[in-house]
Formats: structure tokens, sequence, C-alpha cells
């Protein structure tokens, strides 16, 4: 028995068990699955899924056993369905075996489309959704059109990125024109991303990659230009090969919760997933071994919270509070699991009654009270005078910091070049230091020589230098790019050799830098403020402050 016969038979049982009832059809409703909102202008295609979900047989087959594909549409805003009529002149929409394409889609094509397969005593039918939209102003896709998200592992080498969806639209044997962009910036002479036509090959796959990566293809049909937008979510997340068990990082055995009863117990299992695919990632608590999730005790409160990573890792974090424990409480195992398909980690909390402090008596009071108020003036005297106390011990037992390094000049001076700086560090900064404490300061514009390279003298002059002294103000962000390579390259060789010291002195307040390394040196670093005329004496505070961070020099007083 061929298969012709086998479905005439599969459609006779079907027109049999209808009984007969030939206005009856079976309706699937509308089919969302798979849509998908298309872009205004370019080629569209629906297939109808009586074939593929339903059915379970191709259209040919369907064809031959008499049935008939009829199709149907309702306009949005519109109430009745009507047929759709494929011989208007100029009409852009054309019915191809299973398939209803549109060459291109239009805004007014928006609606649900319905394919129905009968014959005179079988029907059976389906909606599907069409969305036309335009592409966003200035922009080269729509946020209405969510993209498919496309995993690329870290560190992988010569990685393809395929433009999705556009075979069965290009005529075989045309070559389409292919330009891809990320997010909407057209990719030409990008580093490690080279497009090669349908493809965009990652010579090695980084972290800052990720992105929305469109591929735009054009070409010729029957005489006519077409387009086709496509775009893909790029999400780096961790090789498989890297990926672990989960990292418990608290609870740990280097913490201890000792309580009194009647006082509230927080306990917080902080967990470390690296990325698995479609692995589970599950962290649970557990009382004297029983799941928190299968006790009844209300006292019992377990929230979660779960925060999302670089490079697809995840740190999940359960809390566990016991308000008001009692003694048996404090006596309980409390340990916190965690799961992957890599495996199952646990870790205890070491929870513990806290031992009565004994009673101190009189003469130990009193000894501890003395040294306590002993301890509080010696505090406000060094609050009060630490400058003065550091500088004189400096000046009296510090070792000369500017013999035998190596080093050229005492201070390299980074600042934005405008008039209003270059004012304040030639004259009032240069003037104090040099002339009054007697380093030798290094100026890029004073000191450099015509003709060199900045960004080669600029390092070399940092490299020579004891400390790089940063005149920070609203100019230094916007105006220096000489000046940020400076504090980049002075933060760089501080924390890696150690050799030169970064000073920041806040010559007018900044509100929000953008610039990484400004915010990390301003989070890290003490910032010393110029307070305009109150700052300008040589022996007051600010160069008091500026003198401590100085390299200690032995030839140099300054008075309190």
């Amino acid at each position: 028995m061929n298969v012709h016969h086998l479905l005439l038979g599969i459609l006779w049982l079907g027109s049999h068990d209808l009984s007969g009832a030939s206005e009856r059809c079976d309706d699937w409703g509308v089919d969302t699955m798979k849509h998908k909102p298309v872009y205004s202008g370019e080629p569209a295609r629906i297939k109808c899924p009586l074939f593929q979900a339903f059915l379970k047989y191709n259209y040919s087959a369907a064809h031959a056993a008499g049935l008939t594909l009829i199709w149907y549409w309702i306009g949005r805003g519109q109430d009745l369905e009507e047929p759709i009529n494929f011989r208007l002149p100029d009409n852009h929409i054309s019915k191809e075996k299973d398939a209803l394409w549109f060459r291109p889609a239009l805004l007014n094509d928006t609606g649900n489309y319905t394919c129905m397969l009968r014959n005179a005593t079988y029907c059976s039918k389906v909606a599907l959704p069409l969305e036309v939209v335009h592409k966003d102003p200035g922009s080269c896709v729509s946020q209405a059109v969510r993209p498919e998200e496309v995993l690329l592992y870290l560190s992988y080498t010569n990685v393809n990125l395929t433009c999705p969806d556009v075979e069965g639209y290009i005529p075989v044997g045309v070559k389409p024109r292919v330009q891809w962009y990320m997010n909407c910036r057209l990719v030409d002479h990008f580093y490690e991303r080279h497009p090669r036509g349908v493809n965009l090959t990652f010579g090695i796959v980084r972290e800052v990659y990720g992105g929305d990566y469109t591929c735009v293809a054009t070409y010729q049909e029957n005489g006519r230009d077409f387009t086709l937008t496509r775009t893909l979510r790029v999400k780096v997340v961790g090789a498989p090969e890297k990926s672990s068990t989960p990292q418990i990082i608290s609870p740990n055995s280097r913490v201890i919760y000792e309580l009194r009863p009647g006082a509230d117990l927080l306990l917080t299992c902080e967990v470390d997933f690296t990325f698995l695919k479609d692995s589970p990632q599950e962290v649970w608590w557990t009382i004297d071994g029983r799941n928190t999730d299968n006790i009844v005790d209300l006292r019992f409160n377990v929230t979660h919270e779960e925060t999302s990573l670089s490079v697809g890792k995840t740190k999940i974090e359960k809390t566990l509070f016991v308000p008001k424990v009692t003694e048996k409480d404090l006596k309980r195992n409390y340990t916190c699991f965690a799961h992957n398909n890599n495996g199952t980690v646990n870790m205890q909390a070491l929870v513990k009654l806290k031992a009565v402090v004994p009673r101190y008596t009189v003469e130990l009071a009193c000894g501890l009270g003395a040294t306590v108020l002993l301890v509080v003036i010696l505090t406000i005297v060094y609050h009060v005078y630490w400058l003065e106390l550091v500088l004189f011990y400096r000046a009296h037992f510090g070792t000369d910091e500017t013999i035998l390094d190596g080093k050229e000049y005492d201070v390299y001076i980074s600042y934005a070049r405008n008039v209003e700086e270059e004012e304040f560090v030639l004259l009032t900064l240069r003037g104090v230091l040099e002339n009054e404490f007697g380093y030798k300061l290094c100026i890029f514009d004073r000191d450099s020589l015509p003709g060199g390279i900045v960004t080669d003298e600029t390092l070399s002059f940092i490299q020579r230098s004891r400390c790089l002294l940063v005149v920070l103000s609203p100019n230094y962000v916007l105006q220096g790019t000489q000046a940020l390579l400076e504090l980049k390259a002075g933060l760089e060789n501080m924390a890696s050799k150690g050799t030169i010291k970064v000073v920041l002195v806040q010559y007018q307040p900044i509100k929000k830098s953008k610039v990484k390394e400004l915010r990390q040196a301003k989070a890290a670093l003490s910032v010393i403020k110029w307070k305009g005329e109150k700052s300008s004496y040589p022996r007051g505070r600010f160069w008091k402050q500026l003198l401590v961070e100085m390299p200690v020099k032995k030839t140099q007083e300054l008075g309190g």
C-alpha cells in the first residue's frame, strides 16, 4: 500500500468520525509559537503548520488526496475574515505550495492569516499572526523584534556567527550582499571580527564582544531588489570545560555565629555558579538534616536572591532567618547545600551559644576606664596634630627617598592644558614645591624637547619620576587626552611595579566622571583639596597634606 492510499484511508476514517457533518471544521486556534514581527518593505513568509504540527503529512500528499489549501485573513481592527484574492493586479501576496509569500510585507498586511485544508467531507484550519513593523528611527532594527540569543564560549577561536532564517528566501545560485552590524554600527575593520558573507567570524571570543549583531542581506529576484534584516543577541559565557561545581562563599569555617537566647539568627548562604548550559542551579538550607521546604515551623523564614555576573556566572544568596532563637535552636545543625550538573557541595554554618561574660572587679573596671580615657586623649591629639607629627618624624627619623633610586625627577605633574590650570601649576605648585621644599619637578610643556613623540616622551617622564601629581578639575576629564594617558600610566605603574606613587590634588570639584581609571583612583587614593586663597599659605594645612604624600627629602623643612 503506497503513501497516497494510506492517506486516503486516514482521511476516510476522519470523515467517518465526523458523521458526514461537512459544515464542521477542526479549528486549531491561533498558532503563536513561532510568531516574530517582520520589517516593512522586506520579504516575509508564512508556512501553514497543518503539515508539520498537526496533520503530520506533506503538502504534495494532501494535494494528491484531493484536499485544497485555502488562505483567509482578518486585518487589524477588522471583524470579518475574508479570502485572499491572489489574482489582483500587482498583488504582492502569493501562494506557493504550503506557504504564503509577501514580496514585500507592508504595514497594512498586519493581521491573522488562516490556512484551511478541506474537501467535501474533511476540514481543518489554523490561524497565524503576522505583525509588520517599521525600524526604529535612526536605528537598523526595531525594539519590537526580539533577537534570538546565541551563546559563544569565552576564548574559543574561529567561531562563526551565521545570519539566520535566510534560507529559502534567496533564489538558488544568487549570492547575496551581506553587511554585518554590531549594535547598529557597521562591522568594518573590527578587531578580531571578520564579515564573510552570511558568516561573521570571531578570531577569538572575548567578553566585550557580546551584543546585538544584525546581518542585512541584499539580493535580486525577478529583476527586483530585496533586503532581509536579521538580528542575533550574542551572550559570551564561560566554556564548558571551565565549569565547576558550585562554590560556597558563605558560610565558611572562618566565621562563627555566637548568639544568646532571644537574639535573631540570620544566616546567608552565598554561592557562585559558573556557566553550564541546561544545568540546574539549586541552593537550599537544611536544619538537622531536613530541608527547610519540608519544615512547617513558621519561625524559619528563607529568602532567595539571584544576581547575574560576568560570562554567564550567577550568584545566588539563600538567607535563613530565625527570630528570637532558643538555646535548642543554637544547638541545631544548619547546613547549606548547592547543586548543578557537575555535583553537589555543602557547608555547615558554625552556630554556637555565646558564653556569659564574667563580671569585672571594681579595680579592673577603673583600670580599664583609665586606659580607655588615655587612648581617647591620645587619639584626639593625634587626630588634631597628625600632620605635624608625621612631618616631624620624617624630618628627624625618615630616610631620604630621593637617593640611589635611579629616578631623575621627584614629581611629574599631570594637568588639563588650559590657561587656568597652567597658571596654578606653573606659578603656585611649581613655586612652592621647587622653591620652598626643594623638589625637582617635571612639567611636560616646560621640560619636553620639541619634535618628539608625545606618547613616548610622556611615558618616559613618568618612568623617571618618583611621584605622579594629578591636578583634578572638570577640564581634566573633558580636555585631558594626554592627561588621562598620564593618569592611566601612573596607576598601572603603581599597581604592577610600585616604583611610582600617585597623588590626587582637587583643584576644582568634579561632579561625576565617566572615566573608569579616574573613578578607581578617587576610590582608592586620598584626595587633597585646594581651597583657593585659604590654601595658598605655603605653611598651611594644604601644603602639609601634600608634603606628607611627597617623597621624603632631607633638605626640606616645614614648620608647624
